[in-house]
């Protein structure tokens, strides 16, 4: 019998949410929400965000000094598709918020882009400013619940090696491969079969389905036999998945 894998740790799934969101909102006691434009877990146990820099948050981190203030950046991982319930999963990164001197900002500017370059940081200094979340705590939650990781194990997690394509992926599997999306629903239990399945991650480890049944929603998971690191791996386990060598591959959507 094959053994299959078991799925990403929740640390990696962690990573992998944070290297997909868009976009983070960054909570503090006794003021509103503030939406942020860019985050990056780094390797000293920082996150660091860029904010508005007229927004309250900046205000507050400013007037707690190198102490800082309790804070939180939640995190959401919408899925690519237009499902009935579009969160994946949420995030929330806890810990200290330090506002960052304006004589460093450039160069952690330029350390952060120099791992992931994003637009938002020609905004530092022009209505944007940095922030550096001392992080103390992480929890995951999702449709099978919550779990909290500590902050070792997550920096020392890997985000999933396809996090940048996948959208690409489970969009092509939709449109253009209705068929293997229905050879893998008939691989599911009847009794979980009572609504449209739609394909809601991929990763290294294996596919997620989502099964938007007449009573609710209800994920699952189906596991390759052994990880992949590649797209030609990806695309001949999951031939291998529906028990079907000879469906076309799956390819990347530029």
């Amino acid at each position: 019998m094959n053994r299959t894998t078991t799925g990403p740790s929740t640390a990696e799934r962690m990573r992998s949410t944070s290297a997909r969101a868009t976009g983070a909102v960054l909570a503090i006691a006794g003021s509103d929400p503030t939406e942020t434009s860019l985050h990056q877990l780094r390797a000293d146990g920082t996150a660091v965000l860029l904010a508005p820099s007229d927004s309250t948050a900046i205000g507050l981190a400013w007037q707690a000094g190198a102490g800082g203030l309790p804070a939180v950046l939640e995190l959401t991982d919408f899925a690519p598709l237009a499902l009935r319930e579009p969160v994946r999963s949420l995030v929330w990164l806890r810990g200290t918020l330090v506002a960052v001197p304006d004589d460093r900002a450039r160069g952690l500017a330029d350390d952060v882009a120099a791992d992931h370059p994003h637009p938002a940081l020609l905004d530092v200094g022009h209505g944007a400013t940095l922030l550096r979340l001392r992080l103390d705590s992480a929890v995951v939650a999702d449709s099978s619940g919550a779990e909290a990781v500590t902050v070792e194990d997550l920096l020392a997690a890997d985000p999933d090696p396809f996090w940048e394509v996948e959208t690409g992926w489970l969009q092509h599997l939709e449109e253009d491969h209705a068929d293997l999306v229905e050879l893998l629903a008939r691989r599911l239990p009847s009794a979980l079969r009572t609504g449209p399945v739609r394909p809601l991650g991929i990763d290294r480890y294996g596919i997620r389905l989502r099964i938007e049944g007449v009573s609710g929603d209800r994920d699952v998971r189906m596991d390759f036999t052994e990880p992949v690191d590649d797209a030609p791996s990806l695309s001949r386990s999951l031939r291998i998945l529906v028990g079907c060598p000879f469906v076309n591959g799956l390819r990347a959507r530029h």
